[in-house]
């Protein structure tokens, strides 16, 4: 009987809408966290008559056939890159980007990787880091008489020295853009990493064509609507009850079968 493994796949892709649903849900305060969408796919069809086939040596033409289906599959999990809101913390060196853009990072194996988590540090020679100690390109150091540090729209971090009272430029933020952003490979630890998918990345100076702002003092939150998210889990556990149903009569019918006498 095929409606136990159409049914069994109905089941399989309801528990993976679950997992990405509450996967969003357990991120909805990851700073700079992105909400995911299962998307899904019909499985192959069997013909019981084909359509267009001859139905007779007249050639007439079956118009519509007979064809059954043979459940659902998981055709992607895309990522939907909106932006945040914008929480402000009041701390110099939290940034968020308003727009398009990745921080661009240094991993300790020398690989790129992106990020559009702001939340950044002085590692101990005065080199601005990422929570996980991981250099933000190029590479900006402030130094240790510094009094003040103030990073504009457009990525120009500048410093107040002790007894000086002008500003003094000490590096240039650049941020990272792709052609398809929902390609970028998740690595955990809110990094991104360039795929075959995602693109090249183009670089730039912040809030200039193409490329979104820099904001000091805040980071970017997760865009999870959590009504959206727990109306999504209703239906996704609607619909895998509704297919456990079809498993129950599906195995009345052979009980039906076996019973006769």
């Amino acid at each position: 009987m095929r409606a136990l493994d159409i049914a069994g796949t109905g089941m399989q892709a309801q528990q993976t809408n679950v997992e990405v649903i509450s996967n969003n849900i357990a991120n909805m305060t990851t700073t700079g966290f992105k909400r995911r969408r299962a998307e899904f796919q019909d499985l192959i069809y069997q013909n019981l008559r084909r359509v267009g086939s001859n139905s007779s040596d007249s050639g007439a033409v079956v118009p519509a056939g007979a064809q059954v289906g043979l459940g659902v599959k998981t055709a992607a999990i895309y990522r939907i890159n909106e932006q945040g809101n914008l929480q402000q913390t009041s701390n110099s060196l939290d940034l968020a980007v308003r727009g398009n853009g990745y921080f661009q990072v240094t991993l300790p194996s020398g690989d790129t990787a992106y990020t559009r988590d702001g939340t950044l540090s002085l590692a101990p020679d005065g080199q601005i880091v990422t929570a996980d100690g991981y250099v933000v390109q190029p590479g900006i150091t402030i130094p240790s008489n510094a009094t003040g540090v103030t990073i504009n729209s457009a990525g120009q971090v500048q410093v107040t020295l002790d007894g000086q009272t002008a500003p003094q430029t000490v590096g240039q933020l650049q941020l990272a853009v792709f052609p398809n952003d929902s390609g970028l490979d998740a690595q955990g630890n809110n990094l991104f990493l360039q795929s075959a998918a995602s693109g090249n990345p183009v670089t730039g100076t912040p809030a200039s064509p193409g490329f979104g702002s820099v904001l000091q003092g805040f980071v970017e939150s997760s865009n999870v609507n959590v009504v959206t998210e727990i109306t999504d889990l209703i239906t996704a556990q609607r619909a895998y009850e509704m297919n456990s149903r079809v498993i129950t009569t599906s195995d009345q019918m052979l009980s039906t079968l076996t019973n006769l006498r």
